[in-house]
Parts: C-alpha cells; structure tokens; sequence
C-alpha cells in the first residue's frame, strides 16, 4: 500500500501485509546525530510531552549523484545540453527513494502507532505531526526549550537516535537538532535627513550617474542608471517571472509599496495591489492596509519583505512579481513550557515550491544563519533541495550576510564543544546550488559595503555592518570555482590559515549596492542597508537578463555558477577596494578578480545581455 504524493494517509498498524519486506522489529538503537546547542542558546528544562510537533524526515534520495551531473550539464555553456532543464517529473524519478527505504520507515511509524503521514511530492520527505512524547520515543531522545540569548525560544534536542537499520535510509529529521533562526540580512533602517558619511567616499565624476546617485539615500533610478537598466524595455513580462521569500511572519505592506513605487517608479504603482502573495504553512498575506498601532509597537516590523518588494517591483515593472511568506507548522498553539514555534521554513517552503508547475525563473533569498547553528545533515539535505529547482531553470540567489567574516570576536568560536576560535560561515550562502550575493557601497568606484558601529545624527547607535564574507565549513569546493578560488586563496600567503576551511565553497559570487537604500516603512520614507537589500537588486538584474533570452527564443539563465565562472563574469565590473571585517579582524581583503566579500564585482547589465546570448 502507497500514500498519493501529497496525500494525508491513515493507515492501520495492522496492514503488515501490504510491505515487500518483512516486518523489522524494534532494532536496537544507535545514536544517530549529536549537535551542540550554541553559545547564545540555554537549556531551559524539559518540553511539555503533549506540545505538538512537527517533524519532517528526509529520506535518502535515490540518485541524487545523477541529479547533479544533469544539473551541470544544463547549467554548463560549453556543454551540448546548456538550457535544456529538467522537467518536474523527470526531477521527481531522480531523488525519489528506493522502495526499500519508503517501506522500511512506513513499517517504523506504523508500529511506534504514527499513522497519519505526507509525502512530499518526490516521495523523499515524510512528515508526520506528533506530541513531543510520541517524538521522544520515536528517536529515543528528550526535548527541551532552549532560550536565546535575546529571549527567544526553540523547542529542540541535541542528540538523536534511530534504529540501527534505519541509518542508512534516513538522511535527518528536523526540528531536532537544528538552531537556525532565519534572520533577515539587513540592519538597521533609520530615518533622519543626514548620514554618517562612509570614509574616502567620493562623488561620482560620471555626470549621468552623479545626476541620479547620491549616497543617502540611494533611490531606484540610481540603481537603473549604475547598472545599465534604465533603457531596457522588456520584451515578455507576461513570461517571465520573479519572486521573493519572507519568513519570520514578514510580508509586504502594499501601501508602504504603493507610496515608495509614486516616488520612484510612478508608472508602476498600480503594480502594488497586484504581486501575487502565496502563503505557505500559516505564512502571513501582504498587507492591503497600513499596518495598526499594534503592528507597529509590536516586534514585527515588516521592514525585509517591503524591502524585497519595493526593489524588485521598482527594477522589474511590468513583469509579474510572486511574493512567498512561510509560516511555522500549522496548527501551533503556544503553550506555557514551549510558547514559541517549532519552524525550519526554508526547508518548508522549497518542498512546497518544489510541488509546484508554476515557479518564477528567478527567485531572492535575504535570511540566513550562522552555518554551524544548524547539522551538517540538515544543511545538505536543504541544499540538495535548491539544486532540484536549479535543474528545473531557476535562479535561486541568497544574500551572504551582514557581519564579514564574523560579528563579535566573542561570538567567532566553533560549536563542537572546543570554543575554538573561527571565522562564522553562513547557510544558505555556503550551498554550492546558489548563487550569493554580497554588498557594495559608493558609485565611483564602488567599495565592499562596511560600515562601524557608532551614533548616527538622530543620536542612535547603528550596529556594525560588513558584507558577509567566507567559507563554507560543511560544504567542500564546487569544480566551477577551481579556476578562481585557489589562486585567492593562495595570494593569502597563510593569512587566517586555521579560521576558515580553504577548501571550503567560497562566497559571495556576486556583489550589488547594499547601503543606504531609499525605503519606505509604516508610510515614512527612510533608508535600509544589508546584503537584504544587495540581493533583490542583483535578482532583478538577473531576471531582465531572462526577459532578453526568452523573448529571442531561449532558456533562461537557470543556476547561475557554471556560467558565471565560465564566462559571465566578464559581464561584472570588478570591485578593487575594501574588506570584510569582523571576528576582530579586518577579514579578507578585497582583490583583482574573484574575492570572497564582493565575488566577480557589480552587473553591468548590456554586456550580461551579451554574454547570455
């Protein structure tokens, strides 16, 4: 007996004979993962055994090897496949898992009295939705709730356990060991006439751009201006999509929206009322009216998701704009012991994204996390997931974070129980299947973004700001950076020679302004700074590149990185000046060619046409 993809089953525990293997007993059970909790995380004592939970068990993938040469071989422009992306189906029969995994872990839920489960729409993720008891027994663990440092809290464990002959066939289950947060890669936004003046910073010579780009604040014309969009009329908008992630309970205000495109893009401000929101596991819908009192003396201020939408509805008019706000679990209801939510949303809204036929050509990403917060397990299973939308022809592009190499030396220490002292990798910027995007700051020439903590005019202290900067720890070198990052890494000459993992996957690969965007929030104008806002622009640029080809009768870019370090970067002016900061360090320095704070540099949009074509 089999579940339909995406069908709630309810199955008998006595239905042992529709199995094509024998029923296992209760094997004996073996530690299957441990995980630190990290520093800023307490032990808060045991979690209620009736709060409910909702855990969701990636299954070993079939072939996912196979995924991945198809993967390349579409993305690669010097190979004879280049643009020929994968259907959904032909995706699905790649990571579907074999019959003896689907089987095996059908039989253990069933027998440990789990009788309600979905599949994801490839077979290769099982969720199930139990107390906190029924999980403990299932992987032989306790829960507790871990208090963050700034009061948050996460129901978690730190080490589960499976049945030795389940190892093989399960990959991770989560939420159990996984502490990331999702934060939005953008500081502070502050609303006051003047600005603390970056040091060196220089007006542009350039009259056209020196007429659009002031440093505060830097407006979407500027951005059309600098990078060579302005002139650009497209060509098959009604084809050619673009969207945008929102968690934490974020989503777009539409008048906030409405009031930013009248002052900066006038023709586009019908466009406000008409992106199209998709709500994912109780995420929240853009707002159709100011936000009330309560919403703004509350924490949730909106600021990322109006960021996302201003900037690309602004770059894109008229092309049609999906807006994907992803909630927690549903149902949740807090409860004194575990008030808070239980969510791993980006794996919740890739798998749903991933059920879906009508996805855009290009999506943006502006949250993420310290890498070691989360399993090593879990980290790759999400990131094998990016790569399943990558072979289907979609640009996926994430921001590299708003801290350079680390925040807070006290901070930059491993969580493998040692404190030993490193430089922080992000997640999902580390993924090989993404394309990540830091910041830039000034026109003339652009420098890496960073700014020092310390008071504004208003009298406030804005926080320590440096594009995100690095090396993956858990995710080794992809074959397209071979040509690039050995040679940086190299030209170091032993500098931070223990921080960071050479032959880690280096990032960002591209780089975008990320300071001083003109804003709006709670219909107040202001300004906004982060790899948040870096990201969305770079993702704009992108998706008018897609317009070009699809309007002369080609596929759209799809993962980007093959091509990028094939021949696209010949397309970004290289960046020359700055560095990444953090962990007490000035980090890594910015160089000639590809550098892991600005990447290939900034787009140069007709040349990118060019390339493509």
């Amino acid at each position: 007996m089999r579940c339909a993809s995406s069908v709630l089953c309810s199955i008998a525990i006595g239905a042992q004979a529709v199995f094509a293997t024998p029923i296992v007993a209760r094997s004996v059970y073996d530690v299957k993962e441990v995980h630190y909790a990290p520093r800023a995380w307490r032990n808060r004592g045991r979690a209620a055994p009736n709060h409910k939970i909702h855990l969701q068990l990636g299954l070993k993938q079939s072939n996912f090897a196979e995924l991945d040469r198809h993967l390349y071989e579409v993305s690669d422009p010097d190979h004879s496949r280049y643009g020929q992306h994968l259907s959904v189906e032909e995706i699905h029969e790649l990571v579907k898992p074999e019959e003896e995994s689907l089987d095996l872990v059908h039989e253990w839920l069933i027998l440990n009295g789990v009788r309600d489960f979905k599949y994801s729409e490839a077979k290769d993720w099982v969720s199930i939705y139990v107390d906190v008891g029924t999980a403990e027994s299932l992987l032989d663990t306790e829960y507790s709730v871990f208090q963050h440092d700034d009061g948050s809290t996460l129901v978690r464990t730190t080490e589960w356990s499976l049945p030795r002959h389940l190892h093989e066939h399960i990959d991770t289950i989560q939420p159990t060991t996984s502490f990331m947060r999702t934060k939005a890669n953008s500081v502070d936004y502050v609303q006051f006439a003047e600005h603390p003046e970056p040091e060196g910073y220089k007006p542009p010579s350039n009259a056209a751009i020196a007429k659009v780009c002031q440093l505060f604040t830097v407006k979407i014309e500027c951005f059309r201006t600098l990078y060579g969009t302005i002139d650009y009329v497209q060509k098959v908008p009604g084809i050619n999509k673009i969207g945008f992630n929102n968690f934490l309970n974020q989503t777009p205000i539409r008048p906030d929206i409405e009031m930013f495109l009248k002052e900066y893009r006038p023709e586009a401000a019908k466009t406000a009322y008409r992106f199209k929101s998709i709500e994912i596991a109780g995420g929240v819908p853009a707002h159709d009216a100011p936000l009330t009192p309560a919403e703004v003396a509350g924490d949730n201020n909106w600021a990322e998701a109006n960021l996302d939408a201003q900037t690309i509805l602004g770059m894109t008019y008229p092309q049609p704009v999906y807006s994907y706000s992803t909630g927690g679990e549903p149902p949740f209801i807090p409860d004194e012991n575990t008030p808070t939510n239980t969510n791993e949303p980006y794996l919740t809204w890739v798998n749903y994204v991933l059920g879906q036929r009508d996805v855009p050509q290009v999506i943006s990403t502006s949250y993420g996390d310290d890498e070691q917060t989360i399993p090593k397990s879990y980290a790759t299973r999400v990131c094998q997931q990016f790569a399943q939308l990558g072979a289907r022809g979609v640009s996926l592009l994430v921001s590299s974070g708003d801290g350079g190499v680390g925040d807070d030396p006290s901070v930059c220490v491993t969580n493998d129980g040692k404190n030993t002292t490193t430089f922080l990798a992000a997640f999902p910027a580390g993924c090989p299947y993404v394309t990540t995007v830091g910041a830039t700051m000034n026109f003339e020439p652009e420098v890496s973004a960073y700014r020092a903590p310390g008071l504004g005019p208003d009298g406030r202290l804005h926080g320590f700001y440096a594009s995100g900067s690095g090396f993956s720890s858990y995710f080794p070198r992809p074959k397209y950076q071979n040509s690039v990052v050995p040679a940086y890494v190299k030209s170091l000459k032993g500098l931070y020679d223990g921080l960071y993992d050479k032959h880690g996957r280096g990032y960002p690969d591209l780089s975008a302004q990320g300071l001083y965007f003109a804003f709006v929030q709670n219909l107040t104008e202001g300004s906004i700074s982060g790899t948040s806002a870096s990201c969305p622009l770079m993702a704009s640029i992108i998706s008018l590149v897609n317009d070009a080809l699809i309007s002369s009768h080609r596929p759209p870019l799809g993962f980007l990185n093959p091509w990028l370090y094939a021949k696209g970067y010949k397309g970004f002016t290289d960046i020359l000046s700055g560095n990444s900061q953090g962990c007490g360090v000035t980090g890594f320095p910015v160089t000639k060619g590809w550098d892991p704070i600005t990447g290939f540099g900034t787009p140069n949009f007709p040349e990118l046409v060019r390339l493509a074509k």
